[in-house]
């Protein structure tokens, strides 16, 4: 079978650079089986991280965990052995890259909780212009598919960072961020791209575009897994306070690139 890396287009390519996202089916087609079962491994023995999403009185669930793939080997295969590395060099114009984390993210039927609009960079410490996330479903979604907001990888200023529960601001000093836009209520003023998906198709984005997604409504569950690498230009940033995921005890100094022995190096295959 081709490399579907390879088939990646110039116009896809740039594509990805102007809008900060693209839809690729079936480009995990062949590893639905493997990521379900690892979904299925981290909710059934979750990790320190694992959150739940939705307050007593909501219904359904959304939980996530993040940082699992060297306990859980379904995602281990997938990270160093699919073409999930490949394409993110192809994407970023990478010679090399790292992977960062995974997450889970799984939105039970009839949860009305939303994922809230927001730029993952700005949890994170590290920084560039190379950096991708692969948002992949092993459920057929359309309502509750990811939603990106074009271009807005761009901004000159980010988008405050909060808390998904309780909507707290993650960081104490705002007067770096700009606040968590509301496209649903001024649509006129963002470009939205979303894309009704079938088990093994990816978004791929830029760590600072801004997304959100719906709740789930449905009959079937929402079950996704997110993979995050970053590429040459990647660096540590320190932040106003504790990133998520945070890493604690990593001893990183701003300006350095991700320690390899926890950010391994992926063969591009």
């Amino acid at each position: 079978m081709a490399n579907p890396a390879t088939r990646i287009t110039r116009q896809q390519i740039a594509t990805y650079q102007k809008d900060g996202a693209i839809f690729l089916p079936g480009l995990f087609s062949d590893w639905v089986e493997t990521i379900a079962a690892g979904i299925e491994r981290n909710m059934r023995e979750p990790g320190p991280g694992a959150a739940e999403n939705t307050r007593p009185a909501e219904t359904g669930r959304f939980f996530d965990d993040y940082c699992n793939w060297t306990r859980i080997p379904e995602f281990e295969e997938l990270i160093f052995d699919s073409v999930a590395a490949k394409t993110a060099a192809v994407l970023m114009q990478s010679e090399r890259v790292q992977i960062f984390h995974d997450h889970v993210l799984v939105k039970e039927a009839g949860t009305a909780r939303a994922t809230p609009w927001h730029q993952d960079a700005p949890y994170y410490f590290v920084d560039g212009a190379q950096t991708v996330s692969f948002w992949i479903p092993v459920d057929p979604v359309d309502k509750s598919t990811l939603r990106l907001i074009a271009g807005s990888h761009k901004w000159q200023k980010p988008v405050l960072p909060t808390r998904w529960l309780s909507e707290k601001n993650f960081y104490p000093d705002t007067h770096e961020y700009q606040p968590v836009p509301d496209p649903d209520a001024e649509p006129e003023k963002y470009s939205i791209v979303e894309w009704p998906m079938q088990p093994g198709d990816a978004i791929a984005f830029d760590y600072k575009t801004v997304h959100g997604a719906r709740g789930n409504l449905g009959t079937e569950n929402r079950r996704a897994l997110s993979l995050r690498f970053v590429g040459d230009d990647a660096r540590y940033v320190d932040r106003a306070g504790p990133t998520s995921p945070p890493y604690p005890g990593h001893g990183m100094q701003a300006g350095q690139r991700l320690r390899e022995d926890w950010f391994p190096f992926i063969e591009l295959r």
